[in-house]
């Protein structure tokens, strides 16, 4: 039987697929980038932000979302010549609307009707992965951490797992077994956001707007003291907190553009590199879509002299698809009863096995 991981991030910029067999390692079969239709990702855009009459719109995204996805599994499955029937569940992340792990009373919203899911494609889809942790008083992320260790973690090397997508995360893989990770701030998402303002284009291609630019130290000194970046683990983020409204109080009009994407870039380096550089590593792996940015790769690069900064396509997993690989290990951990969460990472007060159930 196979497992089904779908992942749409923080970036929006489409929805991951992954076709995976366990034996018990997981292995990557097939994958599959499906885009969003612009009208949803406008939609869902919004929705990541407070506006007028959120329940109705909401309400119209979710159901749009389910026949997006539904749509996605479909292709993937023709991709790949496998019948619905040989598949023993979906993982389904769902799109973060809101996450809010340090309000008075905490949580995390993830949209997308999986009833609807479920009847479309005649396959059982494991999702709501965040909120049991939250209820046991964790964060609800991150939560690929635990499959980094089930996957990366070796025990004669010190490794770090770097995903970089919308939001940036770190996963400390010590030799001896113990487990630390947190958001570290923003990856790709102030990136993505600037170039749209001033290109009009949805990412930095290559980082080629970055290139353009020249650091400038005294707007990444102001950035770097938000109290998020100094605050003690465990901590997670998102596109809610770290956005052009963010942006905005640097006023970043003053400044070239592309000097402002250089110094981004350099924000979310820094911010990655100042979680890993105190703590003994010797290999960080990255992953997610940043891996793309030749000039975010350089600056992790030169920040982490004393570590070796590559892929995971070094360890054999390709960095577009490891957070899917998760989504679709948290479905097969569900079903073997397995946790998905690390209290150590999380914060919460027990180890639990995520996520629920929707069957066709």
């Amino acid at each position: 039987m196979y497992y089904i991981g779908m992942m749409s991030g923080t970036s929006l910029d489409g929805i991951d697929l992954v076709l995976v067999s366990f034996s018990p390692e997981p292995r990557l079969v097939c994958s599959l980038l499906h885009p969003f239709p612009t009208e949803l990702k406008l939609q869902l855009q919004q929705l990541c932000q407070p506006g007028d009459n959120e329940i109705e719109q909401l309400g119209l995204a979710e159901q749009k979302l389910a026949h997006c996805y539904a749509a996605s599994v479909k292709a993937l499955l023709t991709k790949a010549g496998v019948a619905a029937s040989a598949i023993a569940a979906i993982g389904c992340h769902g799109q973060t609307v809101r996450h809010r792990p340090d309000a008075p009373f905490p949580f995390s919203y993830q949209i997308g009707d999986m009833h609807k899911l479920a009847m479309l494609c005649q396959i059982p889809v494991i999702a709501d992965f965040r909120r049991k942790d939250i209820a046991y008083g964790g964060q609800g992320a991150p939560l690929v951490p635990a499959f980094h260790r089930a996957v990366f973690q070796n025990p004669k090397q010190q490794r770090v797992i770097v995903n970089i997508g919308g939001i940036a995360n770190v996963s400390l893989l010590p030799a001896d077994d113990g487990v630390t990770g947190f958001d570290t701030g923003p990856g790709n998402a102030l990136l993505d956001n600037w170039v749209m303002r001033c290109r009009n284009q949805p990412y930095d291609n290559n980082g080629e707007f970055c290139s353009e630019g020249q650091l400038l130290p005294d707007l990444l000194t102001e950035m770097l003291a938000d109290p998020y970046f100094s605050k003690a683990a465990p901590k997670s983020t998102g596109r809610e907190y770290f956005n052009l409204a963010w942006l905005q109080q640097f006023q970043p009009e003053r400044y070239n553009p592309a000097d402002v994407q250089r110094t981004l870039c350099r924000l979310t380096a820094q911010s990655i590199s100042d979680a890993v550089q105190h703590q003994q590593m010797q290999q960080v792996f990255v992953c997610g879509g940043g891996v793309h940015n030749q000039v975010l790769m350089a600056d992790l690069a030169s920040l982490l002299p004393n570590c070796t900064v590559s892929s995971t396509n070094t360890l054999g997993v390709d960095p577009d698809w490891v957070e899917a690989l998760a989504f679709a290990w948290l479905a097969w951990a569900y079903q073997h009863n397995i946790p998905g969460n690390l209290p150590e990472v999380t914060g919460a007060s027990k180890d639990c096995v995520l996520g629920v159930a929707f069957l066709p």
